[in-house]
C-alpha cells in the first residue's frame, strides 16, 4: 500500500486519546513509507494526523471542497491540496488517489466515508481493503451493527469481511495488507444475489 486515505473527525474531542491516537497514526504510516490521503483539513483528528506525517516526513494530500476552503479550515502546509466541487468528487478522489482506506473515530462525515468506501468495495468500484480501527472501543457498537446486518441477511456472507477491525494500527495494517478482494455484486448473477 502506497498510500492510504484516511478518514477522521474535524472535531476535538474533550478526551486527548483520541488525538495522540491521530497523532500515532499519521507519523507510523509516515514512518512506513506510505503517504496519506484525507480530508484537507487542520483542525481536530485531521489537522493532528496531517501536522504528524508532515513532522515524520510522510507525504500527505489533502482534498477538500471549496465550500470548507472558503469557511478558512483547509489546511496550507500539505505536500498537495486538491480543492474539489463537493463532497462526491472528494470521495472519488479518494478512491483514486488511494490503495486502501483506513477509518478512525469520527462523526457524521467520517461514516459517509467509511459506509461509502464499504458500498463501493462491495459493488466492485474498487477492490482496496477497508479498515476499521477501534481506538479505545470507539467502534464497537459500529462492529456489532455490521455483524447484525450479516445474521439478518442484508450482507451477504463474501462481504462479510469487507470491513477489516483491529484494536492496533499495526493489526490493522498487517490485516489489510493480507486482504483478499471478495466477488463484488457487479460479477454476480441474479441467483447469486
Amino acid at each position: 500500500m502506497r498510500r492510504l486515505a484516511v478518514y477522521c473527525g474535524s472535531a476535538t474531542p474533550r478526551d486527548p486519546l483520541y488525538l495522540e491516537a491521530a497523532r500515532t497514526v499519521g507519523r507510523t504510516l509516515a514512518e512506513r513509507g506510505i503517504g496519506i490521503v484525507y480530508g484537507g483539513g487542520k483542525l481536530g483528528l485531521m489537522g493532528a494526523i496531517a501536522d504528524s506525517a508532515l513532522a515524520a516526513g510522510g507525504e500527505v494530500i489533502g482534498v477538500i471542497p471549496q465550500a470548507l476552503v472558503d469557511a478558512e479550515v483547509a489546511h496550507r502546509g500539505l505536500s498537495e491540496l486538491h480543492v474539489v466541487a463537493g463532497m462526491h468528487e472528494r470521495k472519488r478522489l479518494f478512491t483514486d488517489l488511494a490503495d486502501g482506506f483506513v477509518t478512525i473515530p469520527g462523526g457524521t462525515g467520517t461514516m459517509d466515508e467509511l459506509w461509502e468506501a464499504l458500498s463501493w468495495a462491495q459493488l466492485g468500484y474498487h477492490a482496496d481493503p477497508v479498515g476499521l480501527l477501534n481506538t479505545a472501543g470507539y467502534y464497537d457498537h459500529l462492529i456489532a451493527f455490521w455483524a447484525q446486518m450479516g445474521q439478518v441477511g442484508f450482507l451477504r456472507p463474501q462481504h462479510r469481511d469487507l470491513l477489516i477491525v483491529a484494536d492496533t494500527l499495526d493489526g490493522l495494517l498487517e490485516r489489510m495488507a493480507a486482504h483478499q478482494p471478495t466477488q463484488p455484486i457487479v460479477r454476480m448473477t441474479a441467483a447469486d444475489l
